[in-house]
């Protein structure tokens, strides 16, 4: 059996190359604050997996993405090994476009520590009088640009975002940075819409976008799991005050409330953070996960 080495290792994934695509593997790790955190959250991975399986099928009538497919009998042998299986997409090569394509619909976070002191959210002017974890008039872009591990992404604006990809793609800078960012608007707004139907308030998101070999625009990397989003639960949803989370916000607040922790989690932690992550799966999904 050919063994097969990760060409990049994130701080949840690994990704390995296998001929004509590649093979991206989402671990049980768990990270917060720029840390890989000493644990691991048992069947993470596979959640995260099926999670993002289930949003690409669900937005590919707005953009082409570059799954091909979950199931391990489509990949090499050395994939069909039990580490392997559930959690690994084997997906279309990407010319990655480095810009991480952030969406708010909510104000929350360190979008509401910039309207506490400016009015503002990168940049954007924003009516005053909002109250924490308030829904916005529309949702907002908010892109930043890619950073090695353990560095901080840097925000930035459209402008500032086209500049970027000016320089990676002579030509197409502006070109490109509109188009994600209409991509990722609409994206964001109908799996909101369907979420908010399902008792899940979507408050905020990432995508990653890539061209495909034809130079077309194809959504990549992960979509809409508790790792790259806020989930909150609509019931008991009030503005003016933080909300339950069904994402890793419920690690941050763990982490921020025990400072001398270094990055390890009690097991009680780690139980709720999975059972959160089960029953986000089972709201949008329909599915119990297995």
């Amino acid at each position: 059996m050919k063994e097969y080495k990760p060409f990049k290792s994130g701080k949840v994934r690994e990704v390995y190359e296998v001929e004509d695509s590649i093979i991206m593997v989402a671990t049980d790790r768990i990270s917060a604050f720029d840390h890989i955190l000493k644990n691991r959250i048992t069947k993470k991975g596979a959640i995260l997996t099926q999670m993002s399986k289930f949003w690409f099928d669900f937005t590919q009538d707005i953009l082409p993405n570059h799954l091909i497919s979950v199931d391990n009998a489509d990949m090499p042998e050395y994939f069909r090994q039990e580490q392997f299986v559930g959690n690994s997409m084997k997906c279309r090569k990407l010319r990655m476009i480095p810009m991480e394509c952030i969406v708010r619909g909510y104000i929350t976070g360190s979008g509401w520590e910039s309207y506490q002191k400016d009015g503002t959210i990168c940049g954007i002017n924003l009516p005053a009088g909002l109250k924490e974890s308030e829904k916005l008039p529309e949702p907002i872009f908010t892109p930043s640009t890619k950073a090695e591990l353990g560095d901080h992404d840097e925000n930035v604006s459209l402008e500032q975002g086209a500049e970027v990809l000016e320089k990676e793609f002579p030509g197409h800078g502006r070109e490109y940075a509109e188009k994600v960012r209409d991509y990722t608007l609409a994206i964001y707004k109908k799996c909101a819409d369907y979420a908010l139907k399902r008792g899940i308030i979507i408050a905020d998101t990432k995508f990653e976008f890539g061209l495909d070999e034809d130079g077309n625009i194809v959504l990549g990397d992960e979509v809409l799991t508790p790792d790259s989003s806020r989930f909150w639960p609509l019931e008991g949803y009030a503005a003016g005050k933080p909300q339950p989370s069904y994402d890793k916000q419920f690690v941050r607040d763990w982490l921020k409330a025990h400072p001398d922790s270094d990055y390890m989690l009690p097991q009680d932690v780690i139980d709720k953070t999975i059972e959160k992550y089960r029953e986000a799966f089972l709201l949008l999904t329909g599915k119990e996960f297995h």
